[in-house]
Formats: structure tokens, sequence, C-alpha cells
């Protein structure tokens, strides 16, 4: 059974909401969970698990969250090489650029990042929901 450790940092509920789809997802995929807030994440948290879905709204100009999740992402960069990688979050307005970035940074580390990332427009709900379900479940399928 893979071990999924779920990282997250949400302001408004909507990306902790998503947090809890995926981990729904993955759980049927048939991955043994763990669902972490960043301020309580550890490298140790990365390093045990076989994959790491990171989470983080969209904030400011098109970025992570600023306070808590960057420094975190930051501090494991450099042991992501080669570990399965989903990263996920929602937004309020602009393009989705975020992601992409984030995307990009984490595949420059090394990591196998699944897919194009998820985004939802505020909260998941219907067909959005749906949709974390599907991206945790592929999480395990790697």
């Amino acid at each position: 059974m893979k071990k999924l450790t779920i990282i997250y940092w949400s302001g408004t509920g909507n990306t902790e909401e998503m947090a809890k789809l995926i981990e729904q997802g993955a759980k049927e995929g048939g991955a043994e969970t763990r669902l972490v807030n960043v301020s309580e994440a550890t490298i140790e948290d990365v390093e045990q698990a076989d994959i790491v879905a990171l989470g983080s709204p969209s904030m400011g100009a098109e970025v992570i969250e600023e306070q808590e999740m960057e420094p975190f992402v930051e501090s494991i960069e450099g042991i992501v090489n080669d570990k399965i990688v989903g990263l996920f979050g929602s937004y309020d307005w602009g393009t989705g650029e975020w992601m992409e970035n984030w995307v990009e940074r984490m595949n420059g580390c090394g990591a196998k990042v699944v897919g194009d990332g998820c985004i939802v427009n505020l909260s998941p709900e219907g067909e959005e929901a749906e949709k974390c379900k599907a991206y945790g479940k592929s999480l395990t399928e790697v």
C-alpha cells in the first residue's frame, strides 16, 4: 500500500476541502493517507511518504501562500528528487499561472509531478469536487 501525505495551507477553507477530497480519492485508489496542515508538517513527513501532495491557494500576484507554504516548499526542494508529487489549490481570479509556475518549479527539483496539478475556482463543488477525487486517485496510479 502506497503512503500518501497531503500537506496544505488554507485561508478560507477551499484548499482544505480540496485536500479532503483528494484524500478521499486516494483512499479509493488504495493508498494509506495522512492529512497535515503545513504549520505542523515536517521534512520527515515528505521523506517517509511514497507520494506527497502539496496544496496552496493562489495568493497576491499568482503565487503560493508566502508565510508558511513557500518556506516549507523551499525546505523540501532538495529531497523531492524522484518523488511522486501532486500539487493542488484554489483561486479566485487570474489564469492559473501560479500552478503552472509551481509545477515547473517542482519538476525542476526532480519531482515527478502528476499532471498539471489540480486547480479549482473558489470552492470545490459538483464537477470540481469530482475532479479533486479523481486527482487523488490518479496520485496512487503513478
